[in-house]
């Protein structure tokens, strides 16, 4: 029942109510088991504060047992047993000391003096057998304090009634039932089921004071009584219940008895008008009592118990059958919900796999878009370099140190610029479609998770930006610019114009070699215009040599002169004109041209960069994502372990449930078998 009430994966399905029925069951079985184990008739004698249950026990153990006598003498519970021994003596719940009493008074002045001893505690007094022939029957008589000095009837029912065989009510005769009294037999009656009930109208002595009364008086307590235990206890029927009462004077009983253990008569001495009757009644009670004590012992200790073991077995299967149906009922919905479970997962993890493909198209798609966009907008910056050259403004100087400046602020520049343009160009439109992959991510995902991780999703906290690192210092690292002064007409340039660029640039090169080469250059001409004249057979030495001498002819030394001194003043007017500002225009189209091709040359490098931070981007958010629907495959795989962790304990649940039902079937079987031989 513990397992089944407290264990919270099997969601309880037994119930408070259920658990309590059961321990009420446990301690009905101790109490049980406490009464069949005893070898005594236990007898407890209950009534108001002086009503005489003192006295009623020493008149029937016909000696001065306990103290007795007007006002509150029993200030605890007292219990009366017999010894084998010769001595009396008294031990109490706080110690098992044998504390030695030979008299009554000794008695009495020992509860005094032990100030430990409240209502509810008990001390048992053993009293010789050989003194009181009652106690030789294994008879436990049990007196209490008052059912009017306390609230604590439920604890002295718990402690001290509920094995006992007999109640006496000791009542006075000069007043009727109090509801003192009849709330303490409620609540017996509540916890035993039909307790065995006397009631004694002490003190009818006084009776005879108002002789013509007696009848009327004893019929309105007899009535009384007899509505008491037949119709509001119901532990007799009508007919049994006047068996049940007696109107007796204890005190005399017990002053005969004692004159008579003295030797003188026993209805010596001055005793009240009618004391025979009295006598008589007490008598009649004595053997009522014994007969029912002797003739009701097997009732008492197995047939009332044997209807509660009955009592106990129908509880049990009752509740047993509430928890076989409860986890049923519950293995069913567990089932199912297992079910469920699988089935999202299975789900899940199709769903997962399509999306993991879907996801990488078009990762790879935005890449290659993000590519083309860089490589396009970076042509674009190419074409509108010298555009981007011709803005840069700086001091310029034909010195080393400030034309090493100079180039590092133009490359400083033209990056800047570049890379402005390169973000303005792809950036906002890259970011557009990024964010909107990761919104559709999100979006795809979200449906496979569970509802806590759901709640988490977001995009990403930080912003992505793209980077473009050009790197445009160490590619133009090895630029080199040549703004020395170079003449229109001069031999590099005629040279660079008949030869072509690269043939000029290798020719003319290194300047340490260059005089070297003109003059072999010089001399190559020389020796191919003497081959021409001495080779006067080639027809086509011979028509230069006649279209020299029209020439010559025509045009004279004048206009020889003439164009020599143009050349000379073409010469000087370039030369003075060749200024900073030239040097400079010169050096940006020489840079403007070595940047370009420099540039061209690494934008696969450059576009490859790009997309592989678009990748980077949208593959680690999909992993995010991936990662959490990890989280929700690994929390559903758990709620299905837990589940069928849940469906073998509620299983077990059922196998016990039967089990014991069963047992408590069988364990009825047997009741019956020892009721029809035993008891009926």
């Amino acid at each position: 029942m513990s397992e089944a009430w407290r264990g919270e994966e099997l969601a309880q399905v037994a119930v408070e109510e259920q658990s309590l029925e059961m321990q009420s069951c446990e301690t009905k079985l101790w109490t049980i088991r406490d009464v069949l184990l005893r070898r005594h008739m236990k007898v407890a004698f209950f009534g108001r504060t002086s009503n005489g249950k003192s006295t009623v026990i020493n008149a029937m153990l016909r000696d001065r047992v306990l103290p007795s006598g007007i006002g509150h003498t029993t200030n605890c519970f007292l219990r009366v047993e017999g010894t084998d021994g010769d001595e009396a003596y008294l031990t109490t719940e706080a110690s098992n000391e044998r504390k030695s009493v030979t008299t009554v008074n000794q008695l009495a002045h020992a509860l005094h003096m032990d100030r430990t001893l409240d209502s509810g505690s008990l001390v048992k007094v053993f009293w010789p057998k050989s003194r009181c022939a009652l106690l030789r029957d294994d008879l436990v008589l049990m007196d209490s304090p008052g059912t009017d000095v306390t609230q604590e009837l439920d604890s002295w029912i718990d402690k001290f009634c509920l094995d006992a065989d007999v109640f006496v009510l000791v009542g006075n005769a000069e007043s009727t039932l109090m509801n003192t009294e009849k709330l303490f037999f409620h609540k017996v009656s509540e916890r035993i089921s039909k307790p065995n009930i006397f009631i004694l109208h002490n003190r009818w002595d006084a009776s005879v004071s108002e002789p013509e009364y007696v009848d009327e008086v004893r019929k309105q307590h007899l009535d009384r009584c007899v509505s008491f235990l037949a119709e509001e206890l119901k532990v007799v029927s009508l007919e049994e219940a006047p068996g049940r009462i007696f109107f007796i004077s204890a005190k005399e009983v017990l002053g005969s008895r004692m004159q008579r253990a003295q030797g003188m008569p026993e209805t010596g001495g001055a005793l009240a008008e009618g004391f025979h009757e009295r006598l008589r009644e007490f008598q009649m009670f004595e053997r009522t009592f014994e007969e029912f004590i002797s003739q009701s012992a097997v009732k008492t200790k197995f047939e009332q118990h044997t209807v509660r073991a009955w009592q106990i077995t129908e509880a049990i299967k009752a509740v047993m059958d509430a928890i076989n149906i409860a986890s049923a009922d519950k293995k069913i919905f567990c089932l199912e919900e297992r079910e469920d479970h699988r089935d999202r997962l299975e789900f899940v993890r199709g769903q997962i796999n399509r999306l993991t493909d879907s996801v990488r198209e078009r990762i790879k798609t935005l890449t290659d878009e993000a590519a083309a966009k860089v490589a396009a907008a970076l042509l674009d910056q190419i074409r509108t370099l010298p555009v981007l050259v011709e803005e840069f403004r700086a001091d310029f100087s034909p010195t080393q140190e400030t034309l090493e400046l100079y180039k590092t602020k133009l490359l400083q520049h033209v990056e800047e610029r570049m890379v402005s343009g390169l973000s303005n160009r792809c950036s906002v439109g890259i970011l557009r479609d990024i964010r909107a992959a990761q919104g559709d991510m999100i979006e795809s995902v979200r449906p496979l998770l569970s509802s806590s991780l759901q709640d988490q999703l977001s995009p990403p906290s930080a912003p992505f930006e793209l980077t473009y690192d050009l790197g445009l210092q160490a590619l133009c690292s090895d630029f080199q610019e040549n703004i020395e002064f170079q003449f229109s007409l001069g031999w590099t340039a005629l040279v660079t114009r008949f030869m072509g660029v690269a043939n000029a640039k290798r020719a003319l090169g290194c300047p340490e070699h260059r005089l070297q080469q003109e003059s072999s250059l010089k001399e190559e001409m020389v020796v191919s215009i003497a081959t021409g004249l001495v080779s006067v057979t080639s027809r086509a030495s011979m028509t230069v040599l006649v279209i020299g001498g029209v020439v010559w002819r025509s045009v004279g030394w004048r206009v020889i002169a003439l164009s020599l001194s143009l050349y000379g003043l073409l010469y000087l007017y370039e030369k003075l004109t060749w200024t900073n500002a030239s040097r400079e225009r010169a050096l940006k189209k020489q840079f403007v041209e070595h940047a370009s091709q420099r540039v061209r040359a690494v934008i696969p490098i450059s576009t490859s960069a790009c997309s592989q931070q678009v990748y980077k981007e949208l593959a680690s958010t999909f992993s995010r994502l991936t990662q959490r629907v990890d989280l929700s495959e690994a929390e559903l795989e758990g709620n299905i372990r837990q589940l069928s962790f849940r469906i073998q304990r509620l299983e077990n649940i059922q196998r016990r449930s039967k089990a014991f039902r069963n047992r408590a079937t069988e364990l009825e079987t047997q009741l019956e078998a020892f009721s029809v031989q035993y008891l009926q």
